[in-house]
């Protein structure tokens, strides 16, 4: 498999690629945003890992483009801005997860290991299935609701939304979704589910739609 490496700090890329290589990961290294989009279109990785402050375009940029053309590819941010309007504008526009730095080499490369299993699933045909006015195709990556509209949906929020369908009415804590959507040897953030879910009811709700409820101080349910 091969990853993609966006950094314009050439000790990072050569810290990156030196953690990756001896998984067995083919790396492509780019200096700026405007060499990553080029390496991206042409080598066409199975991820990528992007810092977000880089000259000319940033890793918000190159995310957002990314994810216009292909849903599917995993997206890591790896960067020191690590407040949590950072987190929230890189996971809004499509990213799949977020390493602060420094990093740790193991936590890195679980989390890849982890976002490339999600997408290996995520390809796999599946049976479409219900949340109330909502339908589901997993294999399609979207969602269509009874009114026509159609949105676009990670690999991720897939997960999500068949764990909440095949527990209907139950209480789902955060602590089964991490198990199920993010994998067990993912290492997150307190916020990183709330964050997730926040944005997947800007996705599929509609005034005044509750799809997914909130059980405070356990998880979530859809009541069904």
């Amino acid at each position: 498999m091969t990853i993609l490496l966006a950094d314009d700090d050439p000790i990072t890329l050569d810290s990156l690629a030196a953690c990756l290589r001896p998984e067995g990961f083919q790396v492509v290294l780019a200096k700026d945003g405007n060499e990553a989009l080029a390496l991206w279109q042409k080598h066409k990785p199975d991820l990528l890992c992007l810092d977000i402050m880089m000259p000319g375009l940033d890793g918000y940029e190159v995310c957002r483009r990314v994810r216009e053309k292909d849903p599917r590819v995993p997206v890591l941010f790896v960067s020191a801005k690590s407040e949590e309007i950072d987190v929230v504008v890189g996971l809004r526009l499509g990213a799949d997860d977020f390493v602060r730095k420094p990093f740790g080499k193991h936590e890195l490369i679980a989390r890849i290991h982890s976002a490339l299993r999600r997408v290996s699933t995520a390809k796999s045909p599946a049976s479409c299935f219900e949340l109330g006015a909502l339908r589901v195709f997993p294999d399609e990556l979207r969602a269509q609701r009874q009114d026509g509209d159609s949105v676009d949906l990670t690999p991720r929020e897939v997960s999500i939304l068949k764990l909440l369908h095949d527990r209907v009415g139950q209480a789902v804590s955060r602590d089964v979704l991490l198990d199920v959507c993010w994998g067990l040897d993912y290492m997150p953030e307190s916020r990183t589910i709330d964050q997730h879910i926040a944005k997947l009811r800007k996705k599929i709700e509609r005034e005044p739609e509750d799809i997914i409820e909130t059980i405070r101080g356990v998880g979530y349910r859809w009541r069904g």
